[in-house]
């Protein structure tokens, strides 16, 4: 079997106006030719944030570290479903069982690259994006209020960035004791894949991003570029990003 050849990296930076960073990011590459990229945003303040979107990330890097070789498409969906189901339970219990952590949840959003394909699972609202053809595709969708309200044809979409209650998460890792994930598959051909929370598409447009994905600068470097644009327009939140670029 073919080695995946690619560079990578994961970046978060605590951005201008938070106090505490509660984003996590991590890339991690097995012997198999697998690539899984992780971020999650964690919600809850201070300590709280930062603990869920830890367990989250510890639970899944863990178990990719120690994951035999994915035979199917199949088995990697069954396997993220398992694992991110785990997560969930060991953030709900520590909320249960320490007043300190009362409330923390995450968000999560994973791209896992086997073979010609990529899995993506998702829950809450940090984004994952193909570029193609030197253009951005979102590859989910976010699980808020706002999305709620647009894809139901009771805001428009220039509303959302400026809608009340736009922080407003349906869906979180860690809150409840079951967790409903979005699972999808896309055909894969080594094009870059970028994973980001909501302080990067929420302070970047889409073309920005694209102009710095698009230079020649080495993954690190990029990431370094848009987290200093996303604080430079502003800073609003935590930023936490994940890229993988393919070596063909």
């Amino acid at each position: 079997m073919k080695h995946r050849v690619g560079t990578y990296c994961a970046r978060t930076d605590i951005g201008r106006v938070r106090l505490t960073n509660e984003d996590q990011a991590l890339v991690l590459a097995n012997a198999y030719g697998d690539v899984m990229m992780l971020v999650a945003d964690g919600m809850g303040g201070h300590a709280q944030g930062d603990f869920a979107s830890r367990i989250a990330i510890d639970v899944l890097g863990d178990a990719f570290r120690n994951k035999n070789r994915f035979w199917s498409t199949g088995s990697v969906k069954k396997w993220l479903k398992k694992t991110i189901r785990h997560a969930n339970k060991q953030i709900y219990q520590e909320a249960q069982e320490n007043d300190e952590y009362k409330d923390m949840g995450t968000t999560l959003v994973v791209a896992l690259i086997h073979k010609n394909k990529v899995i993506i699972a998702n829950v809450g609202d940090s984004r994952a994006y193909f570029l193609l053809e030197q253009k951005m595709y979102r590859l989910t969708e976010d699980q808020t209020f706002v999305d709620y309200l647009f894809r139901t044809g009771q805001i428009k979409e220039e509303e959302i960035k400026s809608h009340p209650r736009r922080h407003v998460l349906l869906n979180a890792l860690g809150i409840t004791p079951s967790v409903n994930i979005d699972l999808n598959v896309f055909s894969y051909e080594d094009q870059p894949v970028m994973l980001c929370s909501d302080g990067l598409y929420n302070n970047l447009s889409n073309k920005e991003i694209e102009v710095v994905l698009l230079t020649d600068d080495s993954v690190d470097q990029k990431c370094d570029m848009l987290i200093a644009i996303a604080n430079k327009n502003g800073g609003s939140d935590n930023i936490a990003v994940a890229l993988w670029e393919a070596t063909t």
